[in-house]
């Protein structure tokens, strides 16, 4: 889906909107799961698995009624704090700098905020 109509969908449907904040979270810190797979397999491919998951739940949220959105939200925000916590943990064991893990999780913070808020409706 060209970027055009990604945005014309996000605009259209509010609740696209995370869905698009994922889904450039996941562009933003690709590299670093590229560089952790590099270091530790293991750590590499739960994170990876972990920033998937944020999507898809996110998604999935989406097209289901109020409580089994509510758990397909909460399921993200788990999969969300995995995957901070795997970078985290990424940069504890110096696979990659704090600095280029900075932005990466400054999004997921952000995003973080937004799922929670979408929990809770």
């Amino acid at each position: 889906m060209s970027w055009e109509l990604r945005r014309w969908e996000s605009m259209r449907n509010p609740l696209h909107q995370p869905l698009e904040h994922a889904l450039e979270t996941i562009t933003l810190a690709r590299p670093l799961v590229e560089a952790v797979f590099r270091r530790d397999r293991d750590l590499g491919a739960q994170l990876r698995r972990a920033l998937s998951s944020v999507a898809l739940n996110i998604a999935e949220a989406t097209g289901n009624q109020a409580g089994n959105a509510r758990l397909r939200y909460e399921t993200a925000r788990g999969s969300l704090y995995e995957a901070r916590t795997a970078l985290r943990v990424a940069v504890a064991w110096g696979y990659v700098a704090d600095e280029s893990a900075r932005a990466a999780l400054q999004s997921l913070d952000a995003l973080g905020g937004r799922v929670f808020g979408l929990a809770r409706r």
